[in-house]
């Protein structure tokens, strides 16, 4: 059945943040959003993750994708990057909230991910910091 989606159980192990790919439609965008996300900042901070290139996750929602993560896993948040973040020059990301409000999501932009990242990973500020300083399209782009 050629429209049946793969099974996946569990989310691969990551040693940083995981970074999911659902969408599999663009080759090229996919490796422009892996650049972007790899890319250090002008002062040269840069997200620390782990691509999770794997069919098997072609299509997931965030819903189904927490479902996958246990409750005490180590990350504070799972990043997707699905046909929104494939279609668009900002390349908005699909930030999911693993540690304050399970589920919760917001995007932020390639080129800014590395500061929520950076940020969450130290426990230097939370995901509401972050939640409460996006753009009226729910895009985080920087604190203003």
């Amino acid at each position: 059945m050629p429209n049946e989606r793969p099974s996946i159980s569990a989310l691969p192990t990551a040693q940083c943040t995981p970074v999911v790919r659902t969408d599999f439609s663009d080759q090229e965008a996919w490796e422009n959003v892996c650049r972007a996300i790899e890319s250090p900042n002008g002062q040269g901070f840069v997200a620390n993750v782990d691509f999770i290139d794997d069919t098997a996750c072609r299509s997931l929602t965030a819903e189904e994708l927490v479902a996958l993560v246990p409750e005490d896993y180590e990350h504070p948040l799972l990043v997707v990057v699905d046909g929104v973040a494939l279609s668009s020059d900002e390349m908005p990301l699909l930030c999911i909230d693993l540690w304050e409000e399970r589920g919760r999501t917001i995007r932020v932009i390639a080129r800014e991910f590395w500061g929520i990242e950076n940020n969450l990973t130290l426990s230097n500020m939370y995901f509401d910091d972050f939640a409460e300083s996006v753009d009226d399209d729910g895009v985080f782009r920087d604190f203003r």
